[in-house]
Protein backbone atom coordinates (compact mmCIF):
# COMPACT_ATOMS: atom_id res chain seq x y z
CA UNK A 1 0.00 0.00 0.00
CA UNK A 2 2.81 2.44 0.92
CA UNK A 3 5.47 2.51 -1.82
CA UNK A 4 9.14 2.97 -1.07
CA UNK A 5 10.15 6.46 -2.23
CA UNK A 6 13.90 6.82 -2.88
CA UNK A 7 15.76 10.02 -2.17
CA UNK A 8 16.79 12.21 -5.09
CA UNK A 9 20.55 11.75 -4.82
CA UNK A 10 21.92 12.39 -8.32
CA UNK A 11 24.87 14.58 -7.33
CA UNK A 12 26.13 14.79 -10.89
CA UNK A 13 22.81 16.17 -12.17
CA UNK A 14 22.61 18.59 -9.27
CA UNK A 15 26.05 19.92 -10.15
CA UNK A 16 25.12 20.29 -13.83
CA UNK A 17 21.95 22.16 -12.91
CA UNK A 18 23.84 24.51 -10.59
CA UNK A 19 26.45 25.13 -13.27
CA UNK A 20 23.82 25.89 -15.92
CA UNK A 21 22.01 28.32 -13.62
CA UNK A 22 25.22 30.07 -12.58
CA UNK A 23 26.31 30.32 -16.21
CA UNK A 24 23.25 32.29 -17.34
CA UNK A 25 23.65 35.93 -18.29
CA UNK A 26 23.10 37.39 -14.82
CA UNK A 27 25.06 37.96 -11.63
CA UNK A 28 25.33 34.89 -9.41
CA UNK A 29 22.09 34.40 -7.48
CA UNK A 30 20.38 37.36 -9.13
CA UNK A 31 17.17 35.41 -9.79
CA UNK A 32 16.85 34.57 -6.13
CA UNK A 33 14.53 31.72 -5.21
CA UNK A 34 13.65 31.11 -8.84
CA UNK A 35 17.11 29.56 -9.20
CA UNK A 36 16.51 27.05 -6.40
CA UNK A 37 13.08 26.30 -7.85
CA UNK A 38 14.60 25.58 -11.27
CA UNK A 39 17.20 23.27 -9.73
CA UNK A 40 14.56 21.41 -7.72
CA UNK A 41 12.29 20.85 -10.73
CA UNK A 42 15.26 19.66 -12.79
CA UNK A 43 16.23 17.22 -10.05
CA UNK A 44 12.69 15.88 -9.71
CA UNK A 45 12.29 15.35 -13.45
CA UNK A 46 15.84 14.08 -13.87
CA UNK A 47 16.89 16.51 -16.59
CA UNK A 48 18.90 19.70 -17.02
CA UNK A 49 16.25 21.03 -19.42
CA UNK A 50 12.97 20.43 -17.55
CA UNK A 51 9.62 20.87 -19.25
CA UNK A 52 6.31 20.67 -17.37
CA UNK A 53 3.82 18.65 -19.40
CA UNK A 54 0.06 18.12 -19.03
CA UNK A 55 -0.18 19.47 -15.46
CA UNK A 56 -3.05 17.96 -13.49
CA UNK A 57 -4.90 20.00 -10.87
CA UNK A 58 -6.93 17.49 -8.86
CA UNK A 59 -9.50 18.62 -6.31
CA UNK A 60 -10.39 15.86 -3.82
CA UNK A 61 -13.76 16.43 -2.13
CA UNK A 62 -15.38 14.76 0.88
CA UNK A 63 -17.60 15.45 3.87
CA UNK A 64 -16.65 15.23 7.55
CA UNK A 65 -18.81 13.82 10.29
CA UNK A 66 -17.19 16.20 12.77
CA UNK A 67 -18.96 19.08 11.02
CA UNK A 68 -22.06 18.08 13.02
CA UNK A 69 -20.28 19.51 16.09
CA UNK A 70 -20.42 23.05 14.69
CA UNK A 71 -16.74 23.41 13.79
CA UNK A 72 -17.50 25.29 10.56
CA UNK A 73 -19.38 28.48 9.73
CA UNK A 74 -20.95 26.73 6.71
CA UNK A 75 -23.24 23.69 6.50
CA UNK A 76 -22.00 20.41 5.03
CA UNK A 77 -24.20 20.84 1.94
CA UNK A 78 -21.70 23.42 0.73
CA UNK A 79 -19.30 20.57 -0.09
CA UNK A 80 -21.46 19.06 -2.81
CA UNK A 81 -22.67 22.46 -3.98
CA UNK A 82 -19.08 23.59 -4.50
CA UNK A 83 -18.30 20.39 -6.39
CA UNK A 84 -21.07 21.33 -8.80
CA UNK A 85 -19.57 24.83 -9.00
CA UNK A 86 -16.15 23.37 -9.87
CA UNK A 87 -17.65 21.22 -12.60
CA UNK A 88 -19.66 24.15 -13.99
CA UNK A 89 -16.48 26.21 -14.23
CA UNK A 90 -17.56 28.92 -11.78
CA UNK A 91 -15.21 28.45 -8.83
CA UNK A 92 -11.99 30.39 -8.31
CA UNK A 93 -9.90 27.31 -9.05
CA UNK A 94 -11.88 26.72 -12.24
CA UNK A 95 -11.05 30.22 -13.45
CA UNK A 96 -7.38 29.89 -12.55
CA UNK A 97 -7.09 26.46 -14.14
CA UNK A 98 -8.46 27.84 -17.41
CA UNK A 99 -6.14 30.83 -17.24
CA UNK A 100 -3.00 28.75 -16.74
CA UNK A 101 -3.84 25.76 -18.94
CA UNK A 102 -4.20 23.29 -16.06
CA UNK A 103 -6.27 20.14 -16.52
CA UNK A 104 -8.86 20.22 -13.71
CA UNK A 105 -10.29 17.00 -12.29
CA UNK A 106 -12.67 16.75 -9.34
CA UNK A 107 -12.62 13.52 -7.31
CA UNK A 108 -15.61 12.54 -5.18
CA UNK A 109 -13.66 10.91 -2.36
CA UNK A 110 -16.63 10.77 -0.01
CA UNK A 111 -19.21 13.51 -0.53
CA UNK A 112 -22.64 13.04 1.02
CA UNK A 113 -24.33 13.43 -2.35
CA UNK A 114 -24.76 11.43 -5.55
CA UNK A 115 -23.38 13.16 -8.64
CA UNK A 116 -24.36 12.54 -12.24
CA UNK A 117 -21.47 11.24 -14.32
CA UNK A 118 -19.79 13.87 -16.48
CA UNK A 119 -16.45 14.94 -17.86
CA UNK A 120 -13.99 16.17 -15.26
CA UNK A 121 -15.48 14.12 -12.40
CA UNK A 122 -14.06 10.90 -10.95
CA UNK A 123 -16.30 9.13 -8.45
CA UNK A 124 -14.10 7.21 -5.98
CA UNK A 125 -16.45 7.52 -3.01
CA UNK A 126 -15.33 5.58 0.05
CA UNK A 127 -18.54 6.49 1.89
CA UNK A 128 -20.98 9.41 2.38
CA UNK A 129 -18.54 11.34 4.54
CA UNK A 130 -16.49 10.21 7.50
CA UNK A 131 -17.90 9.42 10.92
CA UNK A 132 -17.90 11.98 13.72
CA UNK A 133 -14.40 11.81 15.21
CA UNK A 134 -15.77 12.93 18.57
CA UNK A 135 -17.77 9.70 18.79
CA UNK A 136 -15.23 7.29 17.29
CA UNK A 137 -12.63 7.02 14.56
CA UNK A 138 -13.44 9.14 11.50
CA UNK A 139 -12.81 6.09 9.32
CA UNK A 140 -11.89 2.48 9.82
CA UNK A 141 -8.36 1.40 9.04
CA UNK A 142 -9.81 -0.46 6.06
CA UNK A 143 -11.44 2.71 4.74
CA UNK A 144 -8.20 4.62 5.29
CA UNK A 145 -6.27 2.03 3.28
CA UNK A 146 -8.91 2.06 0.55
CA UNK A 147 -8.72 5.85 0.29
CA UNK A 148 -4.92 5.89 0.05
CA UNK A 149 -4.99 3.25 -2.67
CA UNK A 150 -7.70 5.18 -4.53
CA UNK A 151 -5.55 8.32 -4.44
CA UNK A 152 -2.65 6.39 -5.91
CA UNK A 153 -4.90 4.99 -8.65
CA UNK A 154 -6.18 8.47 -9.53
CA UNK A 155 -2.64 9.68 -10.19
CA UNK A 156 -1.77 6.56 -12.20
CA UNK A 157 -4.79 7.23 -14.41
CA UNK A 158 -3.76 10.80 -15.29
CA UNK A 159 -1.06 11.89 -17.75
CA UNK A 160 1.63 14.48 -17.25
CA UNK A 161 4.56 15.08 -14.94
CA UNK A 162 3.06 17.58 -12.47
CA UNK A 163 0.30 17.21 -9.88
CA UNK A 164 -1.33 20.20 -8.19
CA UNK A 165 -3.23 19.27 -5.02
CA UNK A 166 -6.61 20.80 -4.18
CA UNK A 167 -9.45 19.89 -1.84
CA UNK A 168 -12.97 20.68 -0.73
CA UNK A 169 -14.70 19.55 2.43
CA UNK A 170 -16.62 21.45 5.09
CA UNK A 171 -14.88 20.72 8.40
CA UNK A 172 -11.54 19.75 6.93
CA UNK A 173 -9.50 22.49 8.63
CA UNK A 174 -10.40 20.70 11.88
CA UNK A 175 -9.08 17.40 10.53
CA UNK A 176 -5.87 19.09 9.36
CA UNK A 177 -5.37 20.78 12.74
CA UNK A 178 -5.84 17.47 14.56
CA UNK A 179 -3.30 15.75 12.32
CA UNK A 180 -0.75 18.51 12.86
CA UNK A 181 -1.25 18.48 16.62
CA UNK A 182 -0.95 14.72 16.95
CA UNK A 183 1.81 13.99 14.43
CA UNK A 184 4.01 16.99 15.26
CA UNK A 185 3.19 17.34 18.95
CA UNK A 186 2.08 20.95 18.78
CA UNK A 187 -0.64 22.36 21.08
CA UNK A 188 -4.00 22.25 19.34
CA UNK A 189 -4.46 25.98 20.06
CA UNK A 190 -1.52 26.76 17.75
CA UNK A 191 -2.79 24.43 15.03
CA UNK A 192 -6.35 25.72 14.82
CA UNK A 193 -7.70 28.63 12.82
CA UNK A 194 -11.05 30.11 11.88
CA UNK A 195 -11.49 27.97 8.79
CA UNK A 196 -14.41 29.29 6.78
CA UNK A 197 -14.61 32.40 8.97
CA UNK A 198 -15.75 31.52 12.49
CA UNK A 199 -16.43 34.36 14.90
CA UNK A 200 -14.83 34.39 18.36
CA UNK A 201 -17.56 32.25 19.93
CA UNK A 202 -17.38 29.78 17.06
CA UNK A 203 -13.60 29.61 17.38
CA UNK A 204 -13.83 28.76 21.07
CA UNK A 205 -16.43 26.10 20.33
CA UNK A 206 -14.18 24.60 17.65
CA UNK A 207 -11.19 24.51 19.99
CA UNK A 208 -13.24 22.83 22.66
CA UNK A 209 -14.41 20.15 20.24
CA UNK A 210 -10.88 19.50 18.96
CA UNK A 211 -9.48 19.15 22.47
CA UNK A 212 -12.13 16.54 23.20
CA UNK A 213 -11.41 14.71 19.94
CA UNK A 214 -7.70 14.47 20.75
CA UNK A 215 -8.52 13.15 24.23
CA UNK A 216 -10.93 10.63 22.67
CA UNK A 217 -8.13 9.03 20.59
CA UNK A 218 -4.98 8.74 22.73
CA UNK A 219 -3.94 5.57 20.90
CA UNK A 220 -3.77 7.20 17.45
CA UNK A 221 -0.03 7.79 17.45
CA UNK A 222 1.24 6.48 14.12
CA UNK A 223 0.61 8.33 10.84
CA UNK A 224 -1.95 5.82 9.62
CA UNK A 225 -3.68 5.61 13.00
CA UNK A 226 -3.95 9.39 13.18
CA UNK A 227 -5.17 9.61 9.60
CA UNK A 228 -7.93 7.08 10.31
CA UNK A 229 -8.91 8.72 13.61
CA UNK A 230 -9.01 12.32 12.43
CA UNK A 231 -8.64 12.61 8.69
CA UNK A 232 -11.12 12.96 5.91
CA UNK A 233 -11.43 10.70 2.90
CA UNK A 234 -10.12 13.56 0.75
CA UNK A 235 -7.03 13.95 2.97
CA UNK A 236 -6.32 10.22 2.82
CA UNK A 237 -6.70 10.23 -0.97
CA UNK A 238 -4.39 13.25 -1.27
CA UNK A 239 -1.88 11.35 0.86
CA UNK A 240 -2.05 8.44 -1.58
CA UNK A 241 -1.87 10.77 -4.56
CA UNK A 242 1.24 12.42 -3.12
CA UNK A 243 2.92 9.06 -2.57
CA UNK A 244 2.18 7.93 -6.12
CA UNK A 245 3.25 11.19 -7.72
CA UNK A 246 6.50 11.11 -5.73
CA UNK A 247 7.10 7.50 -6.81
CA UNK A 248 6.64 8.53 -10.46
CA UNK A 249 8.87 11.61 -9.98
CA UNK A 250 6.12 14.05 -10.80
CA UNK A 251 6.40 17.57 -9.46
CA UNK A 252 3.89 17.91 -6.60
CA UNK A 253 2.54 21.44 -6.06
CA UNK A 254 1.02 21.66 -2.59
CA UNK A 255 -1.78 24.16 -1.95
CA UNK A 256 -2.79 25.24 1.55
CA UNK A 257 -3.33 23.93 5.07
CA UNK A 258 -5.41 20.85 4.26
CA UNK A 259 -3.27 19.74 1.32
CA UNK A 260 -0.19 20.24 3.51
CA UNK A 261 -1.72 17.98 6.18
CA UNK A 262 -1.97 15.19 3.61
CA UNK A 263 1.68 15.75 2.70
CA UNK A 264 2.58 15.69 6.41
CA UNK A 265 1.11 12.20 6.70
CA UNK A 266 2.81 11.09 3.47
CA UNK A 267 6.15 12.49 4.67
CA UNK A 268 5.85 10.72 8.01
CA UNK A 269 5.38 7.50 6.02
CA UNK A 270 8.03 8.21 3.35
CA UNK A 271 10.24 11.24 4.10
CA UNK A 272 11.62 11.43 0.54
CA UNK A 273 8.27 12.69 -0.77
CA UNK A 274 9.24 16.17 0.42
CA UNK A 275 12.01 16.46 -2.17
CA UNK A 276 9.29 16.23 -4.85
CA UNK A 277 7.01 18.83 -3.22
CA UNK A 278 6.84 22.53 -4.00
CA UNK A 279 4.77 24.46 -1.47
CA UNK A 280 2.76 27.07 -3.33
CA UNK A 281 1.94 29.54 -0.56
CA UNK A 282 1.47 30.21 3.12
CA UNK A 283 -2.23 30.59 3.74
CA UNK A 284 -3.98 32.82 6.25
CA UNK A 285 -5.19 29.77 8.20
CA UNK A 286 -3.52 30.01 11.61
CA UNK A 287 -1.88 26.59 11.59
CA UNK A 288 -0.41 26.69 8.10
CA UNK A 289 2.78 28.60 8.90
CA UNK A 290 3.40 26.13 11.74
CA UNK A 291 2.71 23.24 9.37
CA UNK A 292 5.22 24.59 6.86
CA UNK A 293 7.88 25.01 9.55
CA UNK A 294 7.21 21.47 10.70
CA UNK A 295 7.77 20.23 7.16
CA UNK A 296 10.85 22.40 6.68
CA UNK A 297 9.12 24.01 3.70
CA UNK A 298 9.48 27.52 2.28
CA UNK A 299 6.37 28.61 0.33
CA UNK A 300 6.59 30.53 -2.92
CA UNK A 301 3.81 33.04 -2.16
CA UNK A 302 2.16 34.73 0.80
CA UNK A 303 -1.04 36.38 -0.37
CA UNK A 304 -3.28 35.95 2.66
CA UNK A 305 -5.29 33.23 0.91
CA UNK A 306 -7.60 30.89 2.86
CA UNK A 307 -9.81 29.45 0.15
CA UNK A 308 -8.33 26.02 -0.56
CA UNK A 309 -9.54 24.28 -3.73
CA UNK A 310 -5.99 24.32 -5.12
CA UNK A 311 -6.30 28.04 -5.80
CA UNK A 312 -2.90 28.87 -4.33
CA UNK A 313 -1.25 26.07 -6.28
CA UNK A 314 -2.74 27.44 -9.49
CA UNK A 315 -1.57 30.97 -8.68
CA UNK A 316 2.00 29.73 -8.09
CA UNK A 317 2.07 27.67 -11.28
CA UNK A 318 3.52 30.41 -13.56
CA UNK A 319 6.58 30.59 -11.31
CA UNK A 320 7.31 26.91 -12.00
CA UNK A 321 6.94 27.45 -15.72
CA UNK A 322 9.24 30.48 -15.56
CA UNK A 323 11.87 28.51 -13.66
CA UNK A 324 11.87 25.82 -16.34
CA UNK A 325 12.10 28.37 -19.15
CA UNK A 326 15.07 30.04 -17.48
CA UNK A 327 16.92 26.73 -17.60
CA UNK A 328 15.91 25.91 -21.16
CA UNK A 329 15.90 29.28 -22.91
CA UNK A 330 18.03 31.84 -21.12
CA UNK A 331 21.41 32.41 -22.78
CA UNK A 332 24.69 31.62 -21.13
CA UNK A 333 27.59 34.08 -21.05
CA UNK A 334 29.35 32.00 -23.69
CA UNK A 335 26.41 31.62 -26.08
CA UNK A 336 25.50 35.31 -25.83
CA UNK A 337 29.05 36.60 -26.04
CA UNK A 338 28.65 38.51 -22.79
CA UNK A 339 31.65 39.09 -20.56
CA UNK A 340 31.57 37.51 -17.12
CA UNK A 341 32.23 39.31 -13.86
CA UNK A 342 35.80 40.54 -13.64
CA UNK A 343 37.96 38.70 -11.13
CA UNK A 344 40.12 40.94 -8.90
CA UNK A 345 43.82 40.49 -9.51
CA UNK A 346 45.72 38.61 -6.82
CA UNK A 347 49.03 40.26 -7.80
CA UNK A 348 50.44 43.06 -5.72
CA UNK A 349 50.25 46.46 -7.44
CA UNK A 350 53.44 47.85 -8.91
CA UNK A 351 55.36 50.13 -6.60
CA UNK A 352 55.14 53.81 -7.49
Amino acid sequence: MIPDIPQLDDAALAAVLRGRIDGKTKPLGALGRLEALAAQIGSILGTETPRLEQPQLVVFAADHGLAAQGVSAYPSDVTWQMVENFLAGGAAVSVLARQHGLNLTVVDAGVRHEFAERAGLLVRKIGPGTSDALLGAAMTQGQCTEAILAGREVVRSLPGNALLLGEMGIGNTSAAALLLARLAGHPIELCTGRGTGLDDAGMQRKLGVLRRVLARHPEAGTPLQALAAFGGFEIAMMCGATLQAALERRVVVVDGFIASSAVLVAARLQPAVLSRCIFAHCSDEAGHALMLRTLGATPLLNLGLRLGEGSGAALAWPLLESACRILREMASFESAGVSRESKPSMEAPDAP
